[in-house]
């Protein structure tokens, strides 16, 4: 199948987005079954699954169906703005160490030290701690996902596009998990939510523009100079501004203690 440059970079937004997620979600259901029980996770994460799968169908079809392309394509350009500027901050500040990394190990001590001092409760034949904490973590950490693909899908008018990318996330992230038995702390996640906060700006300022056409008296879609061409050239400079950022909050202590 031949994807065109805009589908390959929602595919790809979506799929770095998901695996990101799914790589936090994932640290939690091993704790839950290694501490726990196994089968009592694996319930709480599949019971969360269809759950996720169940709101994107339903909301991703609700949203479609009610709004104009031009509306529609304004109201969550701007979601994605906001909520793409606040992944690309939390990075730059990580990458200029200002911000702690995020250790999945650590979160898989706490969370698996949490399960062995919780008291027993079986409920429904299962280990109701380790099912509705894998539940509530599959489900929290898979909402963000399930935001992304609807408004990238439903923007870009291909949610099955972004519900796939999605999907081979999670099965990548569920494959590994299962090979090496232990959380996936070598994951360079920073760079995964810079890349992702890049791009979510990126489509966010490329729709909200485009969107603004709703507010006009023809009601229509506004056009970039170059159409989706413009969206590469988007994505170049909010990665130029990220970077730009980074260095200059690098060089900032060292600048204000050689201020006289």
């Amino acid at each position: 199948m031949h994807l065109t440059v805009a589908e390959a970079s929602l595919a790809a937004g979506t799929f770095l987005a998901a695996g990101v997620e799914f790589v936090e979600a994932l640290t939690i259901v091993l704790a839950m079954g290694l501490a726990r029980s196994w089968r009592a996770a694996l319930w709480g994460a599949g019971a969360a699954a269809v759950a996720l799968a169940v709101v994107t169908v339903l909301v991703g079809g609700a949203i479609d169906g009610v709004a104009s392309r031009a509306l529609l394509q304004l109201v969550v350009g701007v979601l994605l703005l906001v909520f793409g500027l606040q992944w690309l901050r939390k990075a730059i500040l990580r990458a200029a160490g200002l911000k702690a990394m995020h250790d999945e190990e650590e979160t898989f001590a706490a969370e698996r030290r949490a399960a062995r001092e919780a008291g027993a409760d079986e409920r429904l034949g299962l280990d109701w701690y380790a099912f509705v904490v894998s539940f509530k973590g599959v489900l929290l950490e898979g909402l963000e996902v399930v935001f992304i693909v609807v408004t990238f899908g439903t923007s870009a008018r291909n949610v099955p596009l972004a519900a796939g990318a999605a999907t081979v996330a999670a099965a990548l992230v569920i494959v590994a998990g299962v090979v090496v038995h232990r959380p996936l702390a070598r994951v360079p996640e920073n760079t995964l939510k810079f890349a992702v906060g890049v791009v979510l700006a990126t489509y966010g300022l490329f729709w909200t523009v485009e969107g603004l056409g709703a507010v006009t008296p023809a009601g229509t879609s506004l056009s970039w100079p170059g159409g989706d061409a413009a969206a590469p050239v988007l994505l170049v400079a909010w990665l130029l501004v990220a970077r730009a950022l980074v260095v200059f909050l690098r060089r900032r202590p060292r600048l204000e203690a050689a201020a006289p």
